[in-house]
């Protein structure tokens, strides 16, 4: 698929088929993401892929925003190690995570993780190190549906050249 058209059509999907990820589409998902760029090369990342149901539910529990957990076929947990541009490097990761999602013809959808309520008891579920953030989670699975993206603003509307006005 066209570069553009993978980041066109590219949205947030929040039903989920039974059908399972493999841990092959997983691997090439968080490679995607260890590709993003990185201030200085400081790559402070880890991912943490779960399939299990059982984890799932009970993240899904704690998630407002996230009742669809239970029904992912994979949930990617992006840890930083608490570094100056954490959030910009594993923002990165994500968003190629996304795009990545996209492209293998799946469906994902990103859940705020830093600042979070939850943040620290996901950390903990996942025994990620202490010092470690959680960023973002991604879920990722087989959408239910044929899902549309959102309009998006014209390109005309919101870019300015040399001044804003």
């Amino acid at each position: 698929m066209d570069f553009f058209e993978v980041v066109k059509n590219r949205k947030s999907v929040r039903e989920y088929s039974d059908k399972g990820v493999s841990k092959d589409l997983v691997e090439r998902i968080v490679d995607a993401g260890r590709l993003a760029a990185t201030a200085r090369n400081e790559q402070p990342w880890v991912f943490i892929a779960t399939l299990d149901k059982r984890i799932l539910t009970k993240i899904c529990g704690m998630c407002p925003n996230g009742p669809f957990i239970k029904d992912v076929s994979c949930l990617i947990a992006v840890f930083s190690k608490d570094t100056k541009y954490y959030i910009e490097d594993c923002s990165a990761a994500t968003q190629n995570m996304l795009l990545a999602i996209e492209a293998l013809g799946l469906g994902g959808c990103w859940i705020a993780g830093d600042k979070k309520d939850y943040a620290e008891e996901i950390r903990n579920i996942f025994n990620a190190p202490d010092g470690h953030k959680l960023v973002s989670m991604v879920a990722v699975g087989y959408p239910k549906k044929e899902e549309k993206p959102h309009s998006k603003k014209a390109l005309k509307d919101i870019l300015r050249w040399e001044k804003y006005a």
